[in-house]
């Protein structure tokens, strides 16, 4: 009778794999700052991306823009797939996405790099309840069949004040998908009301059963002085998270900053702004 039942669960893990509706593909991460994911394919199968994210690829790997992401999510017609790159749009993205398809008979790969440093993280749709939400510009690559498409905000003030607005990138599917942030990135699991408090920016991802909010700063000196602004993102469990160290805006901001010689202060956020610079003589 154990035999028997071990048989059967067997059966149905082989079945459970088997199931997936989404291309499978093997991969390796490379790099510890500047990352960069080589996808191994076998004959046939496909992987998708970003415009601008491609490094490099062996022979035999067929290359092909495609309109929207590939996958079925929209319908098969003109119509969904108008739909489906439309979606993309809205989040600031291109109508359009490359599609590397493995021609050959043997094992071929295609690699891609991270457009700034910090991490990749692989992420396997079906060992995450087949959803994610990320930030709007994380997606790098992922498995053809995966959809790529949109996460409105119900709440008008998560989406007025989130950092992130109404829309955020949604990944379905069950193939494996690859998002890339800045800096280096913490994943935690969030127990069932547990609440995590966050810089807005600093959101990469969540799973679909997270709740997302944004909460007001609490006292007038952290509003005045703080530099950190007047909202932070709330997280709520159950579900996991993926949080970056440095948001990309951030980076960008300080680089404007120093450019333009205004020198680096901690409080560059605040109602102070240059009139602090001023007062300890770093201004002028």
């Amino acid at each position: 009778m154990k035999g028997l039942k071990s048989q059967l669960l067997l059966f149905l893990n082989f079945k459970k794999i088997n199931m997936r509706t989404n291309h499978e593909i093997d991969y390796k991460i490379y790099g510890e700052e500047l990352q960069f994911v080589e996808i191994e394919l076998d004959p046939e199968e496909t992987v998708v991306a970003e415009a601008g994210s491609f490094m490099m690829m062996d022979d035999e790997i067929s290359m092909a823009t495609i309109f929207g992401d590939g996958s079925s999510s929209g319908g098969t017609g003109i119509l969904g797939k108008l739909l489906s790159a439309g979606k993309r749009v809205l989040t600031g993205e291109s109508l359009f996405m490359t599609a590397f398809t493995n021609v050959g008979f043997g094992k071929r790969r295609v690699a891609f790099a991270s457009p700034y440093p910090g991490k990749i993280i692989p992420l396997d749709l079906s060992e995450l309840n087949g959803k994610i939400v990320c930030q709007k510009d994380a997606f790098l690559c992922a498995a053809k069949g995966v959809s790529v498409g949109i996460e409105f905000q119900r709440k008008l003030g998560t989406g007025l004040f989130g950092g992130e607005g109404f829309i955020m990138q949604k990944l379905e599917g069950d193939g494996m998908s690859f998002v890339h942030a800045g800096g280096y990135v913490v994943e935690k699991q969030l127990q069932p009301d547990e609440t995590l408090r966050v810089d807005t920016g600093c959101i990469v991802a969540f799973t679909g059963d997270v709740d997302y909010d944004i909460q007001f700063v609490k006292g007038v000196k952290n509003v005045i002085f703080g530099g950190e602004g007047l909202f932070f993102a709330t997280l709520t469990g159950p579900g996991k998270v993926w949080i970056q160290s440095l948001p990309i805006s951030r980076l960008a901001s300080r680089v404007i900053q120093y450019g333009s010689g205004l020198g680096g202060r901690k409080e560059e956020g605040s109602i102070l702004g240059g009139l602090g610079n001023m007062l300890d003589g770093d201004g002028w």
